[in-house]
């Protein structure tokens, strides 16, 4: 008797050590939906992938460039002016038939109560020049002084005379930017921040 007792008591030990099939399937799901959330929760609200589709920030950024695009910073300040951001396409975009969650991508130009023109071929902000050694070439076009309201922003594209951008359709409001562009991580001959 002792000893099926023993025999009894091993195999339940080995039972017990060894999960079922099932206990297997269930701790991979856990895995897979857990590593699941965390990449959404990531992508939602810290950073996100993003592929550059046209070269309106050419020379900086290329068509088939895949970025990274932060979401964190500008919970704890504004966007500044050099920085490039992506945003959804604000309402005067929209209009013309481009998708609410269709990105783009451009630098910041204005900020909140500066003026911004383009004379001679030239950015200014105010009266200074802005020294723009990242674009393509000089904007060959004009834009009389406007000054940027509080809740909006001037964001143009490197590639000045190739880039959709605030020259054509105005502000925009800094309700629609879903990040700033941070690292260029493909393709890998040109992996870098930005």
């Amino acid at each position: 008797m002792a000893t099926e007792d023993r025999q009894l008591g091993a195999e339940v030990e080995q039972n017990q050590e060894k999960p079922t099939l099932w206990r297997q399937i269930q701790s991979n799901l856990t895995i897979i939906v857990l590593a699941l959330a965390i990449a959404l929760l990531i992508r939602t609200f810290i950073a996100e992938p993003r592929y550059i589709p046209s070269d309106s920030m050419y020379p900086t950024l290329e068509v088939g460039d895949r970025v990274v695009v932060e979401k964190v910073s500008y919970f704890f300040h504004q966007p500044t002016q050099g920085e490039i951001v992506v945003f959804e396409p604000p309402q005067q975009l929209q209009a013309l038939g481009y998708r609410p969650d269709q990105a783009f991508i451009k630098r910041v130009i204005g900020e909140s109560e500066h003026t911004i023109s383009v004379k001679n071929h030239v950015v200014y902000d105010g009266d200074r020049p802005l020294v723009e050694d990242y674009i393509a070439e000089a904007p060959d076009y004009e834009l009389n002084p406007i000054s940027v309201p509080g809740d909006r922003l001037i964001v143009m594209g490197d590639n000045r005379n190739n880039s959709n951008d605030s020259h054509i359709w105005g502000f925009l409001p800094r309700k629609n930017i879903i990040g700033r562009a941070v690292f260029r991580f493909w393709p890998l001959n040109r992996i870098g921040w930005v």
